[in-house]
């Protein structure tokens, strides 16, 4: 029992799925002071092969909490991995008396046509903004969730394995809700989120309208033992009858066939499945020799209308479901824990009123409906068909160039989202800038612990607006934290409010009338913090 919470409940919130987007969202929670507990049906991590790698705003949001050196870490050991692929294909090669494969920096693709590393701009705003997170990639799924519980247990989450949710119903007077939980548990909790999947069975039971469109794909992914691998184009290849990937990782495979999806997708994938789909689609006489870890996948599109239904929520797929292509199914759900874990851990503090939680659905829905429409215009141009290929050749020539590359390769990146927030200038309801300020210390650096900051910055004078001091004598700041310094990189920054998410709700530069930046803060600090304890006085 908490013994601060007001209701007699178990825990602030149930989170349903231990993945790693209900472990993100779980300690976002405790970073916020709510109480969770996180029940999932799996008693270890999941080994079947899944996302390789993480986008820079995800990179950022682990960056934010003190993660980036553990995710430096595994990107280290996946780069090994891939370099000791590139090498058993270059002895291949030279094998057959064939020019070796030269590797490449991997920034992304669009429907298999891959982005060149050198045509990218790296100079632009918002990749140049993103500081050491925009240098970590190659992250798989699982070490993501290996370091995500890892984290969960120090902050004191409450992981509940080998327990599954059955069913829940909302109390009478809606002030809580009673979760059910196989076998045979019972928790009380005040809110309840759904981050359990594609096929998730809180969405089902809460009744959320899930619209969309209807597979027309059958893919495969697995990690096989293999003979006859040398036949195989390392990379992306398209053919007459479908799509295949081999690599970056010894033993990797992907094949997509567009002949509608499977018969059963529940049903285990065996290794003549996955060799009569490999041969199919490349045309070589590969044999499977053994299978270490295979799934189906299909472009099955949905999304949910609303991500709130009185005191249950979801998050990640339990939200909206896509296909892989574009790497952007976790990156997706771990922005949706970003922005929601704060926010309920206001609410359920007593810190925010609900309707603070408006503000996720309107937030995340736009940006998951533009992710659901990337990954079907990239189906559009994989097709086998003379007007796909014709498409594909077309958009191929459009990264052929800097522009080009650097659009897809932003999108891909999720550098390039906005939230429509109140204010006119540019960094508001953009990520912010990791900024590299006067004591060496980095914006990022006073993220960690899961706060809103209030940075005042001097100009090249040592001049302060005065602003921030105003505000911590207005305002109770014990969930804002309020820092005084320079930035010499950015002396025309006088301000920002940065949400815990990284998100800048207010920024304001030294040329820039001082009323009005004050108005602006004031409003900021009441829309996603707190509200006066004392009226601000007139500024002079």
């Amino acid at each position: 029992m908490n013994p601060t919470n007001p209701m007699d409940t178990d825990f602030d919130v149930v989170v349903a799925g231990g993945g790693p987007v209900g472990l993100m969202l779980a300690c976002e929670l405790r970073l916020g002071g709510a109480s969770v507990v996180v029940v999932e049906r799996r008693t270890e991590v999941d080994p079947t092969i899944k996302a390789g790698s993480v986008n820079t705003a995800t990179a950022e949001a682990f960056y934010r909490r003190g993660m980036l050196p553990a995710l430096a870490e595994v990107q280290q050991r996946s780069i090994e991995r891939s370099q000791a692929f590139v090498r058993e294909r270059q002895g291949a090669a030279r094998a057959g008396g064939q020019a070796p494969p030269a590797p490449a920096k991997f920034i992304g693709h669009f429907g298999g046509i891959m982005l060149r590393a050198e045509l990218l701009d790296t100079a632009d705003p918002d990749f140049a903004n993103a500081g050491p997170a925009g240098g970590v990639s190659l992250v798989p799924q699982q070490d993501i969730e290996r370091l995500l519980t890892e984290r969960a247990r120090k902050l004191g989450v409450e992981l509940r394995e080998g327990t599954e949710l059955t069913g829940f119903h909302e109390d009478e007077d809606g002030r809580g809700i009673e979760v059910r939980v196989a076998p045979d548990q019972r928790i009380r909790a005040r809110w309840l989120v759904g981050c359990d999947g594609g096929r998730s069975t809180v969405r089902k039971l809460a009744g959320f309208a899930f619209p969309g469109t209807e597979p027309q794909i059958t893919g495969r992914q697995a990690l096989v033992e293999m003979t006859g691998s040398e036949a195989l184009r390392p990379g992306w290849n398209h053919t007459d009858t479908g799509t295949y990937v081999h690599g970056p990782m010894p033993g990797r495979i992907l094949t997509v066939e567009f002949d509608g999806p499977p018969a059963d997708r529940e049903a285990p994938v065996t290794a003549a499945e996955l060799q009569d789909g490999l041969r199919h689609v490349s045309g070589a006489e590969v044999t499977i020799t053994g299978v270490r870890t295979a799934t189906r996948f299909t472009d099955n599109a949905r999304q949910a209308s609303d991500y709130r239904a009185g005191r249950v929520l979801l998050a990640g797929d339990a939200a909206h479901v896509h296909s892989p292509f574009g790497g952007q199914g976790l990156n997706l759900g771990i922005g949706d824990a970003m922005n929601l874990g704060w926010k309920l851990a206001a609410v359920v503090r007593g810190r925010a009123p609900e309707a603070l939680l408006d503000s996720y659905t309107a937030e995340r829905h736009p940006v998951g409906a533009r992710v659901l429409d990337w990954t079907r215009a990239q189906i559009a141009v994989m097709r086998p068909e003379p007007q796909a290929r014709a498409l594909r050749d077309v958009v191929a020539e459009l990264t052929e160039s800097v522009a080009g590359t650097t659009y897809f390769a932003k999108k891909l990146a999720g550098v390039s989202q906005r939230y429509d927030l109140p204010g006119s200038h540019p960094l508001t309801g953009r990520s912010a800038p990791d900024l590299e300020l006067a004591d060496g210390t980095r914006l990022a650096d006073l993220l960690h612990d899961g706060r809103g900051l209030l940075l005042e910055l001097t100009d090249g004078t040592g001049l302060r607006t005065g602003l921030g001091a105003e505000a911590e004598g207005h305002y109770d700041l014990d969930h804002v934290r309020a820092v005084t310094t320079s930035c010499p990189a950015r002396p025309e920054l006088a301000g920002l409010l940065v949400r815990p998410d990284g998100i800048v709700a207010w920024a304001y530069e030294h040329s820039e009338d001082t009323e009005t930046a004050r108005a602006g803060l004031a409003d900021a600090l009441s829309r996603w913090f707190t509200t006066p304890r004392t009226p601000p006085p007139p500024h002079p």
